[in-house]
C-alpha cells in the first residue's frame, strides 16, 4: 500500500485527472493540499485561500475513502481561526496545511489556529526549512514548531525533514522516544518530501530512520498537480531506492510508505504489515 501524505493542487486540475495520475503511480490514498501557490490562489490574499478550500472540497468530496483534504489558512489573516472553522464543515476536509512566511509558528496567531485546529482534532502538516523559490526560510526551523506543544493532542508532521536543519529535526521529533511516548501518540511526525538534495539523503534518511524511526516518518511525493503519474511515480521509486540501500526492514519500509499517515490521520490504527 502507498499513501502519498503530500500532494499540491493547482486549480487546474478535475477530479478525474487526480485519480488517473494515481492509478498510474500505484498510490491508493493521497493528502491533497488546497491551492495556495498558484494564480489566482495566494498566501497573502485571505478570499483566495477560502476559495481554495471550497475547491478542493468539490474536487474530492464524491472520494473520500482515496482523496484527504487540506485546507490552507494563514495565521496572519486576523479571520484565520474561523476560516479554518469554516474549511472543516466541507465535505472532505480532515486536515490543515501551515506555511510559515512572516509569522514564526510560536507566534500567537498561530497559537489561535493550533487551538481550533486542536478542539476540530485536525492534524497539520506544516512546511519546514528553506524554500526552493528564496523565500526565507528563517521562519521554519524545526525547533520554532515546538510551540505545538503548549496544545496537547495536536498531531502536526514537518515536511521535507525541516531541511537542512535535519538534525534539529530529529532532535525535536526524539523528544517523546526519550520519554518513552508511542510513537502513535507523538505530537510530531515528519515527511520525506523534496527536502535534501540527492547527495544527502542516503545520510538524512539513514539518521531519521535510526534516531527518530519509521513510525515517524511519512512518504510525499511533494508533486503539483495537474501531472503525470510516471511523475509521482519517479519519487516513489527514489525514495524505495534509498530503502532498499539502506536495507530498510519490510514492516518499517511499510510504515514509511503508507502506515505512518495512515496512523496520522487516523484512517484505520496501523499494526504494522501492510
Amino acid at each position: 500500500m502507498i499513501v502519498d501524505a503530500h500532494i499540491h493542487t493547482s486549480g487546474r486540475e478535475t477530479t478525474g485527472d487526480v485519480l488517473q495520475s494515481l492509478d498510474e503511480a500505484g498510490v491508493d490514498i493521497a493528502f491533497l493540499l488546497a491551492p495556495f501557490l498558484t494564480p489566482p490562489y495566494s498566501l497573502y490574499d485571505r478570499e483566495s485561500l477560502r476559495a481554495g478550500n471550497r475547491y478542493l472540497s468539490d474536487l474530492i468530496k464524491d472520494h473520500s475513502e482515496r482523496l484527504v483534504g487540506f485546507a490552507v489558512v494563514n495565521p496572519l489573516h486576523p479571520q484565520s481561526a474561523g476560516d479554518l472553522e469554516e474549511a472543516a464543515a466541507l465535505p472532505g476536509i480532515r486536515a490543515l496545511k501551515m506555511v510559515p512566511t512572516g509569522w514564526y509558528p510560536y507566534d500567537e496567531c498561530a497559537h489561535r489556529v493550533y487551538a481550533v485546529a486542536a478542539r476540530l482534532n485536525l492534524p497539520i502538516l506544516f512546511h519546514s526549512g528553506i524554500f526552493i523559490d528564496g523565500r526565507s526560510g528563517r521562519f521554519c526551523r524545526p525547533s520554532f514548531y515546538e510551540g505545538v506543544r503548549d496544545h496537547p493532542g495536536l498531531r502536526v508532521t514537518l515536511a521535507h525533514l525541516g531541511w537542512p536543519w535535519c538534525d534539529e529535526a530529529n532532535a525535536v521529533g526524539v523528544i517523546d522516544r526519550i520519554n518513552g511516548i508511542d510513537p502513535a501518540e507523538s505530537q510530531f511526525r515528519f515527511d520525506l518530501s523534496f527536502g535534501p538534495p540527492p547527495i544527502y539523503r542516503d545520510e538524512v534518511f539513514r539518521k531519521a530512520i535510526d534516531v527518530i524511526g519509521p513510525r515517524s516518518l511519512q512518504f510525499g511525493s511533494d508533486r503539483f498537480l495537474p501531472c503525470s503519474g510516471a511523475h509521482i511515480r519517479a519519487a516513489i521509486e527514489e525514495v524505495w531506492a534509498i530503502l532498499d540501500q539502506l536495507d530498510v526492514a519490510a514492516d518499517d519500509r511499510d510504515a514509511i510508505m503508507s502506515g505512518t499517515a495512515m496512523d496520522w490521520l487516523r484512517l484505520r490504527p496501523w499494526q504494522g504489515g501492510n
